[in-house]
Parts: C-alpha cells; sequence; structure tokens
C-alpha cells in the first residue's frame, strides 16, 4: 500500500480545497495589435485563462463525473457505497471503485486524493469522523487496484463544501459523497 496522507510538506494538491484547479499562465496579448480591431478609445481587460469543465452525473446523481483542464473528479453518493451512518462499503460498491481505478491507472497519476463529506445533519464533529473512515475504506480499496508507489492525500470534510441544497434530503443526498481526484497527466487534455 501507498503512503497515505499529504505527501510533503507543503504541497498545493494536498491542501488545495476541493473544486480547486490551478492552470499555466494566459498566453500574451499585443493590446495595440491591429488584427484586433478594436473601436477607437477601447482597451483590452487583462488576460486570464478559463478553464475548460465538463461535468457529467449519472444514474440518477448516483455518480458525478467532473473534467477539468488539470485533474478529473469523481464523486459516489454514500449510499451507493455505504449503509447509513457507517464506514463499511457495501457489495457493489467495491465493483464502482476498480472502475475508478481504472481511470487512474489510464491518467498514469501517481497521486490520488479521496476526500469524504456529509451532510449538515447531526454534529460537525460525528460528521469529521465519519467522512474520514469512508475516505479511508475507499482509499484501501483503491490501494489494491493501484501502483504501490501511488501517493494518496486522504480527508474527511464533514459537511463543508457541499455541491448542492442540505435544505432539501435531494440535496443531502448529493453532499453525502466520497470524492476521487486526480491530476489529468498521460490521458490527454480536456478538449472544449
Amino acid at each position: 500500500m501507498g503512503p497515505v496522507g499529504p505527501v510533503g510538506s507543503g504541497s498545493a494538491f494536498a491542501d488545495d480545497p476541493p473544486g480547486s484547479t490551478s492552470s499555466s499562465p494566459p498566453p500574451a496579448i499585443d493590446a495595440n495589435s491591429p488584427n484586433l480591431m478594436l473601436p477607437d478609445g477601447a482597451t483590452l481587460a487583462p488576460a486570464k485563462v478559463l478553464d475548460i469543465k465538463q461535468i457529467v452525473e449519472e444514474e440518477g446523481g448516483e455518480q458525478r463525473r467532473e473534467d477539468t483542464n488539470v485533474d478529473v473528479t469523481f464523486a459516489l453518493q454514500a449510499e451507493v457505497l455505504f449503509a447509513k451512518n457507517s464506514a463499511k462499503l457495501g457489495p457493489a460498491a467495491t465493483a464502482r471503485i476498480r472502475a475508478i481505478a481504472s481511470e487512474v491507472r489510464t491518467q498514469g497519476s501517481g497521486r490520488v486524493r479521496v476526500f469524504g463529506f456529509t451532510d449538515n445533519l447531526g454534529t460537525y464533529e460525528h460528521g469529521l469522523k465519519l467522512s474520514k473512515e469512508r475516505a479511508v475504506a475507499v482509499q484501501q480499496v483503491l490501494a489494491r487496484e493501484l501502483d504501490p508507489g501511488t501517493a494518496y492525500d486522504i480527508r474527511g470534510y464533514s459537511e463543508d463544501y457541499p455541491i448542492a441544497d442540505n435544505r432539501t434530503e435531494e440535496g443531502r443526498k448529493k453532499n453525502r459523497r466520497v470524492e476521487i481526484s486526480f491530476p489529468r497527466t498521460g490521458g490527454g487534455a480536456l478538449k472544449g
């Protein structure tokens, strides 16, 4: 099994909050180029790189895949993986996690983040413990499938970083999830 927890101090990969991406600086643009055909007195805003993001939800939201220029993130609803209020993987969980491990191998990634999240029901402290235990359970399956040198960043975030509205059961169900993310490396860049 590869190292567990953050690898190296000050690693931006380990410390970035979920959903954050980074990309190369924008290309240089000559604001005086006649090819821009700007009207008299017009100026260009500062250049910036916009990340391409593609999100696909499958099976009624049970599984969500988000691709950006720099990484791939899978979010699996907790109900798909675990019994209620449990960190013990259910029978269908291993097959889903193995399919994600196959994608990690395709990308050639040597680092994987496994983050657990809960809804806002119950105490924050209980959510921290449960979300971390669930992330560890998923990481253990990944470790059996991936190269032994793979580094893992494992976190439990409780109710932090919701992706849906916690005021409805449908939203809470989406927020109870485990996310597996890894850099887009050997599999090519996302096309817009």
